[in-house]
């Protein structure tokens, strides 16, 4: 597991987006797995920004989302159909993408069905993360099994707090399909991005704690390549951070994401 400790939101998220881009130049029809949230919405925005400049091309790319709510429409502008519409795919173009279904008559059936597009994909070549402050993963709560596969979660109530925010009065769903554990570390690179203090505990319990379901997100320490973002305040409970500093400096230059070559 690598760990890169940046400053602030705005260079995670340049990174982030250099991350992806560099996939897509060296392999055009890649196939990328993406959260919604708070924390990735400043990388689709600098995605955005290099498909302006001609310097990203996801046409030949297809995308699968971790998770979506139960009983949403994709038009439902609280869905994560809309949020990817708003936030990356009405502004660039990609072959083919795909949502779980939140209005499957048979949910079991479209998990299933899903979990087969991934497959005849070709498989995930990069997964982006966000954590959430449980060391969840998707919707991947606490106790979740470590092998899951996509199906349908009902949501802790912390978290179901945390969404709140986002739908201003109205009552937040309970239940999602998302993505399992097991779906997760089979992507061939995890790209994890956490931002804040208040994010920093669930840091500290994925990199350095055991792992365990209690934290969903312990379960990447068993990946071969996971490279998680942070900026400097949810890299604060961390307690090898000057070591991991180190590492990141000491790349040689063919490991390196170059930002500034984008």
């Amino acid at each position: 597991m690598e760990v890169v400790i940046l400053a602030d939101d705005a260079a995670v998220s340049r990174l982030a987006a250099a991350t992806v881009s560099q996939l897509v130049c060296s392999r055009p029809d890649a196939v990328l797995g993406l959260a919604t949230g708070s924390t990735p919405r400043g990388m689709y925005a600098e995605m955005v920004r290099l498909h302006r400049e001609g310097r990203l091309d996801l046409s030949q790319t297809t995308t699968f989302n971790l998770d979506e709510y139960v009983g949403l429409s994709p038009s439902d502008p609280t869905s994560y159909h809309a949020y990817m519409r708003e936030a990356l795919f009405d502004h660039v173009p990609v072959r083919r993408w795909h949502v779980p279904d939140g209005l499957a008559a048979d949910i079991p059936a479209a998990c299933a069905a899903y979990e087969r597009e991934i497959v005849a994909a070709g498989g995930i070549d990069c997964q982006v993360l966000g954590l959430g402050h449980d060391g969840h993963i998707g919707f991947n709560e606490p106790t979740s099994s470590l092998g899951s596969r996509t199906r349908i979660k009902t949501l802790a109530p912390e978290t179901v707090e945390a969404n709140r925010r986002f739908f201003e009065g109205r009552e937040v769903p309970r239940h999602v399909i998302t993505m399992g554990i097991g779906t997760i570390l089979e992507s061939r690179h995890c790209l994890v991005l956490a931002l804040g203090e208040a994010k920093a505990s669930a840091v500290a319990a994925m990199v350095e704690g055991p792992i365990t379901a209690m934290c969903p997100a312990s379960a990447l320490q068993m990946h071969a390549r996971v490279t998680v973002v942070l900026d400097e305040a949810a890299a604060s409970r961390l307690s090898m951070r000057d070591y991991y500093r180190s590492v990141y400096q000491s790349k040689p230059e063919w490991q390196r994401v170059e930002v500034d070559a984008l």
